[in-house]
């Protein structure tokens, strides 16, 4: 057989068994570390990752932002950069409020009070924390090179003191300002929502369409002209018209 055959792949081959074995051999030899340390002189490319909300398990749409982030760094890492990449942990409010409310059988802002502020707030660190377990197992086994002991997480005072720092800021150059905007709002919850947090609440329906049908009052009269009378006439006389005419309208929104 010519060396340059490729060899035939083992039938019996665990890829689950193979991704841990690339990432015991990254682990134990320094692999990430290495690259940096090579590039140390190089220009940097500044990485912060977009922090990924811990209030869940990650699902394939995750893993697929997760593959697609870690191959730009990859890539300037390959073209010489110096290529560090921080990450972090999107710990706001209302989506671990809402995850814990459903682990308490909570349904108001007012049983979140009787319940107790303090101890609420507890049960959302301790959420947060056994999430953010879950993701650096996940990210791990995707092969994410990414520094998850120096991350920055969304709850941690200096993290909350820097953008009270930034606001500061655009309020002394004068880039703020107060004004009145229609936003979405959660009944039960007692708050606003963004755009994206009302997107999340899609859910497959059923939703009849409506046929509606306008008649037109004089077909022949004053609407013809703005077009052209004698040929607006000769169409309709042409087909014989001597009924109604009705416009069709079809809409799958019937409550508009």
């Amino acid at each position: 057989m010519s060396e340059d055959t490729l060899p035939q792949p083992d039938p019996s081959q665990s890829f689950d068994e193979l991704e841990k074995q690339t990432v015991r051999f990254w682990k134990e030899n320094g692999i990430y570390e290495k690259s940096l340390e090579l590039r140390k002189n190089g220009r940097p490319f500044v990485f912060y990752e977009g922090p990924p909300t811990a209030n869940g398990i990650p699902h394939p749409g995750h893993c697929l932002s997760r593959a697609i982030k870690d191959l730009y760094p990859r890539y300037k890492t390959m073209k010489g950069f110096l290529c560090e990449r921080k990450g972090g942990w999107d710990t706001h409010g209302l989506p671990v409020e809402v995850e814990v409310c459903k682990e308490l059988g909570i349904h108001s802002k007012e049983e979140i009070e009787a319940y107790g502020i303090e101890p609420f707030v507890f049960k959302c660190r301790e959420s947060v924390f056994r999430y953010m377990k879950r993701w650096e197992e996940v990210t791990e086994r995707l092969g994410f090179w990414i520094d998850l002991d120096k991350a920055y997480v969304t709850y941690h005072q200096s993290f909350v003191e820097s953008v009270w720092w930034s606001l500061k800021n655009l309020f002394d150059r004068g880039l703020l300002y107060q004004g009145h905007k229609i936003v979405w709002w959660w009944a039960q919850g007692g708050t606003a929502l963004s755009s994206g947090e009302v997107g999340q609440g899609y859910r497959e329906v059923a939703d009849p369409s409506v046929f509606v049908r306008f008649p037109l009052v004089d077909p022949l009269g004053d609407g013809c002209t703005m077009f052209n009378e004698e040929l607006c006439i000769a169409k309709w006389q042409r087909h014989d018209f001597t009924g109604v005419i009705d416009l069709l309208v079809w809409t799958t929104t019937p409550w508009t």
